[in-house]
């Protein structure tokens, strides 16, 4: 489940409220069980701890057309479904108008507000304006879908005279809120939808059940059950749309207004006529869909079943947790490894499990040691491994099996520079090999169907002469994460795979990059660590090198911060979010277990790897 976006705070299970005098303008108060009244300013607000509700303060008579817009900006915090009193600062038409939940801008801070104008000229003959200004680090859309976005904001608000009161008749639709209060609000989980593999579909390493994470931000503390399960029938947000489908029919809604896990963790939803008439596989595909859903915004419970029932409230199907697990997540079938890989000091491929620092040999001719390799990439099923020559330009193929007496050569780089060659290679859940060529002229990026199959070039959009420098694709074989060099700078972007064409002649591009670590001035390594998140070794401009947890949205986890370690070369990590993180650094393989620290495995080795 998606663990990404917020930051997580740690605190006394205090209530706190807004001291009386404070509550005049402030706008937002949250109310107490019992305790004393303290004074709470904004950033504490957003530090609160997750019990405390925050409501909004109605305006006050006679207040000025400044004070208005801080009170409303105020009361957007608040923790009320229809923002209610944040309406009660407009005038009527603009009450009527106002969409409150087409757009979320984030700014660093909550926006300045101040006149427009020099004093003569900011009341005007119908009213009086107000500028808003701040540092705008994200916008959240229509569908949920966070995207980074650092740019100054500006925008204004018009106020008019209504009853005597000055109240907001021209404003921006959508919200705009400061970036702790963002996080206080909203909760980041994953939707999940069935990837769409279109001209492949219809070969059987496809199949029809692989889930794709697609990341969104919901209100926490508003319905969140029934938010989430909304938002998935909602579909997938435009970056994901062309390659993930929905196993609900178009139109399908919730006909009961509020969803609740019962006491035995249950679930049960009641659907409109749009579900009536399913088939039983579809409906079991549509109950996965929310059980994976849900269980992203209900994270203090495990979601034990999931039924859809129809509108009269007969079960059309039911679904439970290891079922679902069993027979929907792509992820599950590549979480089963115990083995992580690296090549040691003499070039070999060598495997251990999580608790030994031992490495032997892999089986085959890659852990012989008369092929030198400089990286590999083990196929999900650990039956298979590719391994890249120390001078970067053979791709070798081969067995993980003693009887396998040699390994294919499945491509050869034009390369002249051993800096340039072939990347490291990465293999999808399909059984799909991928990897990229860099030469003087570019770069290239290329599969191999089932490792074995003819290079066949993928056609990245917007690439240009941009190098890519190294690639991750994911398990779902949808997304991947391509680190691309410009200019000397070496970013993460994401894209989504397409595939194209016919059966017979299928063409693959890959589409709508998209940058994961914006922040980051340099990247040096990537690895998917979970079903919408990587773990990114990067530095910011003037900084020094770090490792952190990002989303594929491009917001920051919420997990917890990476020790440091020295000068990373490469780091590995696996979907099964509970194995340890493994790195090259400059005191050899490191290995880093779940609250503990890095640890050395070898003093000797590079290039670690987890299989894919």
């Amino acid at each position: 489940m998606r663990h990404g976006g917020r930051l997580s705070w740690t605190r006394p299970r205090t209530v706190a409220v807004l001291a009386a005098g404070a509550m005049l303008l402030a706008g937002c108060a949250s109310m107490p069980d019992e305790g004393e009244s303290l004074p709470v300013d904004q950033a504490s607000r957003a530090d609160a701890d997750s019990q405390v509700r925050v409501y909004g303060v109605p305006p006050q008579d006679g207040a000025q057309p400044t004070d208005i817009v801080r009170g409303f900006l105020d009361a957007l915090t608040s923790d009320e479904a229809n923002l209610r009193t944040a309406k009660q600062y407009l005038a009527t038409p603009a009450r009527k108008a106002w969409q409150p939940f087409v757009t979320t801008k984030v700014l660093q801070e909550r926006p300045k507000a101040t006149p427009e104008g020099s004093p003569s000229n900011r009341e005007d003959a119908k009213g009086y304006t107000v500028s808003l200004e701040g540092a705008q680090v994200a916008t959240v859309d229509r569908k949920h879908a966070y995207t980074p976005q650092e740019k100054a904001y500006k925008d204004t608000m018009h106020l008019t005279r209504e009853n005597g009161q000055w109240r907001i008749d021209r404003l921006p639709n959508g919200l705009v809120l400061g970036l702790p209060d963002f996080q206080r609000i909203y909760q980041p989980v994953n939707k999940y939808y069935f990837a769409a593999y279109k001209s492949e579909a219809g070969e059987p390493r496809a199949g029809k059940n692989v889930l794709v994470a697609d990341p969104v931000y919901l209100r926490q503390r508003i319905d969140p059950v029934t938010a989430s399960v909304n938002a998935l029938l909602q579909g997938p947000t435009n970056w994901l749309d062309k390659v993930a489908t929905s196993a609900f029919p178009e139109g399908t809604r919730v006909t009961r207004p509020t969803l609740t896990l019962d006491d035995s963790n249950a679930l049960r939803v009641r659907l409109n006529k749009k579900a009536e008439g399913i088939e039983a596989g579809q409906c079991r595909r549509m109950a996965a869909q929310v059980l994976f859903t849900v269980q992203g915004m209900a994270r203090a419970s495990k979601v034990s079943e999931v039924e859809l029932q129809d509108d009269h409230g007969e079960s059309l199907c039911s679904l439970k947790q290891q079922d679902a697990v069993d027979g929907y997540a792509q992820q599950a079938r590549a979480r089963h490894t115990a083995l992580e890989y690296y090549i040691d000091g003499d070039h070999r491929v060598v495997s251990m499990t999580d608790s030994v620092t031992d490495a032997t040999p892999v089986p085959g001719p890659l852990g012989t040691g008369k092929i030198a390799l400089r990286s590999v990439g083990v196929a999900h099923g650990e039956t298979t491994a590719a391994g890249v020559s120390l001078n970067g330009r053979a791709l070798y193929v081969a067995d993980l099996d003693e009887k396998a007496d040699r390994a294919e050569v499945r491509l050869r780089s034009k390369a002249k520079n051993e800096t340039d060659g072939l990347t490291a290679p990465s293999w999808d859940g399909l059984g799909d090999l991928w990897i990229a060529d860099r030469d003087d002229d570019g770069s290239r990026l290329l599969r191999l169907r089932s490792g074995k199959g003819e290079p066949q070039e993928v056609a990245v959009s917007g690439l240009g002469k941009r190098r890519i420098k190294a690639i991750r694709v994911a398990s779902d074989g949808i997304r991947i994460a391509m680190l691309i060099e410009d200019k000397g700078r070496t970013t993460l972007q994401l894209g989504r795979v397409e595939r194209g064409g016919t059966a017979m002649n299928p063409k693959l591009s890959v589409e709508a990059l998209r940058p994961i670590a914006p922040q980051l001035e340099d990247v040096v390594a990537a690895s998917w660590a979970g079903d919408s998140r990587l773990v990114v070794v990067g530095r910011q401009s003037g900084g020094v090198q770090q490792m952190q947890f990002m989303e594929t949205d491009g917001s920051a986890s919420n997990t917890q911060t990476l020790p440091g370690v020295n000068g990373v070369e490469s780091v590995a990590a696996s979907e099964d979010e509970s194995r340890p993180l493994i790195a090259d650094a400059d005191e050899g393989i490191v290995r880093l277990p779940l609250d503990a620290n890095w640890k050395t495995v070898a003093t000797r080795g590079t290039a670690p790897v987890y299989p894919g």
